[in-house]
């Protein structure tokens, strides 16, 4: 068994059955006489972000329904939740709510990469797989985090594609480099810097705690007159930091990575001051995918009609995936047992073959562009082949 991983922190945790399958451990049985399974999800479901945490749970939601209408699957899967908000004080609490209840055999999250910081040494100490849907931070799977996965890329390869794509579509000469200051931020942005660097482009960097009055430092980035802002952050953040540049007359282009891909931004944000962003993300639309059609579909027909948002079909590919091992597991279902077959996993997905590297990152990495025209965010498709075009 391989593995590293990073956040965690202290969450409220609560415990929901999800889709038909039964009340009940392991042991137990659901009404069609399968047994159960239970399955964990941690992530930010309250606070600012929480939109984030939805869409990876509903796409869980909807794996599991799939999963459990199957007539040929041997036993029925059962979700259960807990909720850090995305935050490390409250991720090792949400956590531990997890490995406390005996039945979980696997976690899908945690979601950020603060929270999955803190949360991992926990995981693994337990012997409890935890495979995140969204955390990014380059140093999480290098930290010896035995039953740590992602199905996602690290900020080296977003920060890396960003960074090439604008210096040479969007030609920027001098970049603005903004972070939130959190582990997914200062990661991000990191990675951001050092590629544009390389590439001769002029950065000026500044970390700022979230606030809900960013007029000085929209005055402040105004004042170096950069090409293009870029903000290492999330949504919320970026919707007041995006209206406080519009009113004082912002002139360049902004720029934000994945934490900021969501309709909420440009709800909140307001669309004259959303309109023209661009925002990325090492994970694509399925809405706009023909082969994820039916993915699509049956995302919105279990969720009430909501459609996929960012890190729904990762969260939707990490769930198949461990049903996959479950299957394949027979009778030999433990903590243990999940956790090392879980490495060897070999999943097409929705998103992307799902199958690992020793160290637990997801093998193959993307990044995409969007951009936000006429109130609606837009994918432009793919960066590197963007940037070939």
């Amino acid at each position: 068994m391989t593995r590293r991983k990073l956040l965690g922190a202290v969450a409220l945790a609560g415990v929901v059955a999800l889709t038909a399958a039964a009340c009940g451990s392991d042991d137990a049985s659901s009404s069609d006489g399968k047994k159960s399974i239970t399955i964990g999800f941690q992530g930010v479901l309250s606070g600012d972000s929480q939109q984030l945490g939805i869409n990876a749970l509903y796409g869980m939601e909807t794996a599991v329904a799939e999963a459990n209408a199957d007539p040929s699957l041997p036993f029925q899967v059962k979700l259960v939740q807990s909720d850090d908000a995305g935050l490390p004080d409250q991720g090792t609490t949400a956590a531990q709510k997890l490995i406390d209840n005996s039945d979980v055999l696997a976690v899908v999250g945690p979601m950020f990469s603060g929270a999955t910081k803190a949360s991992e040494p926990l995981y693994s100490q337990a012997g409890l797989l935890s495979v995140s849907p969204s955390a990014t931070n380059p140093t999480l799977t290098a930290l010896g985090f035995r039953t740590f996965y992602r199905v996602i890329a690290p900020d080296t390869v977003q920060g890396t594609q960003d960074a090439a794509y604008i210096a040479t579509v969007l030609k920027a000469k001098k970049v603005f480099s903004l972070d939130d200051k959190s582990d997914y931020g200062t990661g991000l942005s990191a990675a951001l810097e050092k590629e544009l660097k390389a590439r001769g482009v002029t950065v000026v960097h500044d970390g700022i705690n979230p606030t809900k009055n960013y007029t000085s430092e929209a005055t402040k980035i105004i004042a170096e007159n950069p090409d293009v802002l870029f903000y290492s952050g999330y949504y919320p953040d970026l919707a007041l930091l995006s209206r406080a540049l519009h009113d004082k007359g912002f002139r360049g282009i902004t720029v934000s990575g994945d934490g900021s891909l969501d309709g909420k931004y440009v709800e909140q944000a307001g669309a004259a001051a959303a309109e023209g962003t661009y925002l990325t993300c090492p994970c694509s639309d399925a809405n706009s995918d023909p082969d994820a059609a039916a993915f699509v579909e049956s995302y919105k027909k279990i969720n009430g009609g909501a459609r996929p948002g960012t890190y729904s079909g990762e969260a939707y590919d990490a769930t198949n995936a461990l049903i996959q091992v479950l299957k394949g597991l027979g009778d030999n279902l433990s903590r243990e047992s999940v956790a090392e077959a879980f490495g060897k996993v070999n999943y097409q997905g929705v998103t992307k073959l799902v199958k690992f590297q020793p160290n637990g990152e997801v093998e193959g990495a993307n990044d995409f562009i969007y951009q936000v025209r006429n109130g609606q965010i837009t994918v432009l498709g793919n960066t590197a082949e963007l940037i070939k075009s």
